[in-house]
């Protein structure tokens, strides 16, 4: 990639076309790095951006034109390209610092919020980039506070070397392009990945969902025989018990009929026997006492 990026630096220098180089740039789209604000803060390491904008220039139809940031904690650099003529804003701390004050902001607010829309085009802001007179252009955009539309303006002047300028801004995107191509080949192959393990474990929740079925369907086949035979021993058991209980029943009925038999059979005999022991009482005592009439006491 760094032989391409010297090649298209050549092919700019001998020839200049500017056409050539704006289809270029119209390949590659906004890039902007990500990083934490807090550690670039921290160490002092700038950020950069590259915003495309189409904007009509001097009147013309909308061109494209390339905004690069260069964002420090305190300050910030913009190169501005066409593709043919390009032009450089150095915001000073001291600039900063009064433009902000003058929007009752912080310098780090201030910073932040024009990389914000100088970072990325953002939707309802109304960007310009006019002619501010001897070659200078103004680069400006609009934001939204508290209700009010508000515009910043920034006075750019033109580059000492439009080609270096542009270059640099080539330069930028095309690492930018290599960085994002190698991340978009690494989440591809993640993506792959992820999805390969996805169909495996799918497959092998299928088999388990599978096996889990046979399985359950087994047992439940196995418990139903199992059931199926204790209920038959219980209904043997309960057809035997039934049984028992009406031979028992049969059986203590039988005893009670018999025992009445015998009950009525006994006191049929007792009155026999009280009568005949009655007769015989009364005949004894009339034999014992007839001789007693016969005997003469002397």
């Amino acid at each position: 990639m760094i032989k391409i990026k010297a090649m298209f630096s050549r092919l700019w220098k001998k020839s200049g076309n500017k056409s050539l180089l704006q289809s270029f740039l119209h390949t590659l789209h906004t890039v902007r790095v990500p990083g934490s604000n807090q550690i670039n803060k921290e160490m002092d390491t700038p950020k950069h951006t590259c915003l495309k904008l189409e904007i009509p220039i001097d009147g013309s139809k909308p061109e494209p034109v390339f905004v690069k940031g260069t964002w420090h904690p305190t300050r910030f650099d913009l190169s501005v390209t066409d593709g043919l003529h390009a032009w450089t804003c150095h915001a000073t701390e001291e600039e900063v610092k009064e433009r902000a004050g003058y929007w009752d902001q912080t310098v780090s607010d201030y910073i932040d919020l024009a990389e914000r829309y100088l970072g990325f085009q953002q939707p309802g802001s109304v960007y310009g980039f006019s002619d501010a007179g001897n070659g200078c252009k103004r680069l400006s955009w609009t934001f939204e506070k508290e209700g009010m539309k508000l515009e910043w303006r920034w006075k750019c002047q033109p580059s000492p070397n439009s080609k270096i300028t542009t270059v640099e801004v080539l330069d930028f995107l095309m690492d930018a392009n290599i960085r994002l191509s190698e991340e978009v080949v690494w989440k591809t192959e993640s993506f792959d990945k992820l999805n390969l393990e996805a169909k495996k474990c799918l497959a092998q929740s299928e088999k388990l969902s599978s096996e889990k079925t046979e399985f359950e369907s087994e047992i439940y086949g196995k418990f139903v025989n199992v059931l199926n035979s204790k209920k038959a021993k219980l209904r043997e058991l309960r057809d035997r018990l039934s049984k028992q209980e009406t031979t028992q029943q049969l059986q203590e009925k039988e005893e009670e009929g018999e025992s009445t038999d015998k009950t009525e059979s006994f006191d049929e005999g007792s009155d026999e026997e009280v009568e005949n022991n009655t007769s015989g009482t009364s005949s004894k005592g009339v034999s014992t006492s007839r001789p007693s009439r016969g005997r003469k006491r002397k």
